[in-house]
């Protein structure tokens, strides 16, 4: 009986694995054996479909709430594809034009999703169902999110993340453990009543500063605003990336942050507290913080009408 031929491309490929696991000394029969016996993959295991659907757990039982986690989970979820691609670009040695605005182009559409899935949380819960679970949720706040300080930390220098209060008194060489204490976002967690650190504020620094202090320091010389001075200086294209990363994260998003913050907790005589105690009439207005990543690539009206509607479509 006539044996069957073996493809020839089926035999190149035999021959290219056998050479990789004979250079980690690894028999190349065992692990066709695994295969032969392993189940074929499916959908469901591959993305951890069962697991992702537990991680809800609602601390009431006002069925928006569920809609409230999962919002923030898949906030957490685009910031971490937005950290993805900083990690791509500082981690290249010499990155070339293609390659950085491609990765910028990319943290740029995430952050256009982010700006549009606030009509998620305005329109997408009752707000009486809102005011009402929101107090099962003491102290957390979405201002615990480390994932977004680490995406400011990965963008610019971090003498530029400093509150603007505090700007004309920090020097440009002030060391990381001067400019951690003036960060912007911190004035956002103090009490209303009595300006001291919320609890949310506490817990916040006690899990992470410690992270934030080593990512500074390690992404001084290589965060997104020193690879540019270093590598692209001058070329139009990196500025326009840039100055729309800038507007996206700095005024676009934290505006409609603010639009559904201000939807849920706006009310006369005054305003409503957000979870944690946080001050977001003071800390999510673009105009009243003023963080600009690429302060270089503005002209000074610009900068002067930073979070201006006028100046935002401009």
């Amino acid at each position: 009986m006539e044996q069957p031929k073996v493809n020839p491309d089926l035999q190149d490929q035999l021959k290219k694995l056998q050479e990789k696991y004979a250079v980690m000394g690894q028999d190349l029969s065992s692990y066709l054996d695994g295969l032969l016996y392993s189940d074929y993959l499916t959908y469901w295991d591959y993305i951890h479909l069962d697991t992702l659907l537990s991680l809800q757990n609602p601390k009431t039982s006002f069925p928006d709430e569920q809609i409230f986690i999962i919002y923030h989970q898949i906030t957490e979820l685009y910031f971490r594809l937005i950290i993805l691609e900083l990690e791509q670009i500082t981690s290249k040695e010499s990155p070339e034009e293609k390659f950085f605005n491609e990765r910028l182009s990319r943290i740029n559409r995430y952050f256009r999703h982010l700006e549009n899935s606030f009509d998620i949380m305005v329109r997408g819960m009752e707000r009486e169902q809102f005011l009402k679970f929101r107090m099962s949720l003491l102290p957390a706040s979405g201002f615990q999110s480390a994932q977004y300080r680490i995406i400011e930390f990965y963008a610019t220098d971090y003498i530029n993340l400093v509150a603007e209060k505090d700007r004309s008194t920090t020097s440009d060489q002030a060391d990381v453990d001067q400019v951690l204490q003036r960060l912007y976002w911190r004035s956002g967690a103090t009490e209303l009543a009595t300006g001291k650190k919320t609890l949310t504020l506490q817990q916040f620094e006690k899990k992470y500063l410690d992270e934030f202090r080593k990512l500074a320091t390690t992404l001084s010389s290589k965060n997104l605003y020193q690879l540019y001075k270093k590598y692209f200086f001058g070329n139009q294209t990196i500025i326009n990336s840039l100055r729309e990363f800038d507007t996206l994260a700095n005024v676009l998003w934290p505006l409609a942050h603010m639009k559904s913050a201000a939807h849920y907790l706006e009310k006369d005589p005054e305003d409503i507290k957000a979870t944690g105690g946080t001050n977001w009439q003071k800390y999510l207005p673009p105009r009243f913080q003023r963080i600009i990543f690429y302060p270089e690539l503005w002209a000074e009206q610009e900068k002067a009408e930073w979070g201006k509607a006028a100046f935002i479509r401009s």
